[in-house]
């Protein structure tokens, strides 16, 4: 990924992960409409670049994301109604770029994380939190809903959750949004970065090709009856991964008891980038 020079966010890369992280620290990293411009554009460059294997959404500072900044929100109390959606299309369809990335993507979540956060840690595919999180969806306290998020929380926490959550607004902690399956993994803040780094090493040993598709199978038979044309549709998925050369390589790399070359491919930068560090730390 090559970095952007963004003034809501800093981006950078290691060993084939993005890392995007989120920084308006003085706001608790609260959205307004250039932090998710620059969202946008920094999901869809990742997406767009065939040397990233997984991506990382961080934050700066005290704070996952709080959700709304309030200057922005003192600008939408005076929007007409086609202001207004305009303006929460632009969340919509950020949500939908970062769902939409063929990467697998995480989400490193500390401090806090309150409506529009929680709709980014549900719309990645892998949520972490530390401990200590505090989440809450406390749009109906301030008389709005979680409409844009609604869609990713509800598929990330279930329906029933939802319905406690999304109507109560009452604050819930890490433990609770690992038992409702909002987040996967739950850590202590010392050990996060750790976990998140140990669930990177398993996405970056995949076949990429093999990931994307994985991703894609998914959206497409979630929810569907297993019928005759899921059936069909599931069987020329897997038929086509089979004849690509991805596929071929990683049955020939098992069978032959040897590393896939794509794995090969992405151990050689960072060999050469650890000979690197050698020689300048025997140069000092």
């Amino acid at each position: 990924m090559k970095t952007k020079r963004y003034r809501t966010l800093e981006t950078e890369t290691v060993h084939g992960v993005a890392l995007v992280w989120m920084n308006r620290p003085d706001v608790r990293n609260a959205f307004n409409e250039e932090m998710i411009s620059e969202l946008t554009d920094a999901f869809a460059t990742v997406d767009r670049d065939p040397g990233l294997r997984a991506m990382v959404l961080a934050a700066r500072g005290s704070a996952f994301c709080a959700g709304a900044d309030l200057h922005w929100m003192k600008k939408m109390a005076g929007y007409s109604l086609e202001e207004n959606y305009a303006d929460a299309m632009g969340l919509a369809n950020m949500l939908a770029t970062l769902a939409a990335v063929r990467k697998p993507t995480v989400a490193r979540v500390h401090g806090a994380a309150f409506a529009g956060g929680i709709g980014l840690v549900a719309a990645c595919d892998i949520a972490v939190a530390a401990h200590e999180v505090e989440f809450s969806l406390s749009e109906v306290k301030l008389g709005l809903i979680p409409a844009t998020i609604g869609p990713y929380v509800v598929a990330a926490m279930g329906e029933r959750a939802a319905r406690r959550y999304m109507l109560t607004a009452e604050r819930f902690t890490a433990a609770e949004a690992y038992r409702i399956g909002l987040v996967q993994e739950i850590a202590l803040p010392e050990e996060l970065d750790g976990t998140v780094n140990a669930i990177l090493g398993h996405l970056v040993s995949a076949g990429p090709h093999a990931v994307a598709a994985t991703k894609d199978l998914i959206r497409a038979v979630s929810g569907r009856p297993i019928d005759a044309r899921l059936r069909e549709d599931t069987a020329k998925r897997i038929a086509k991964v089979r004849a690509s050369a991805e596929g071929k390589e990683g049955v020939r790399a098992f069978l032959e008891k040897r590393k896939p070359a794509w794995l090969e491919a992405a151990e050689k930068p960072r060999a050469a980038a650890t000979r690197r560090t050698r020689r300048s730390a025997g140069g000092r």
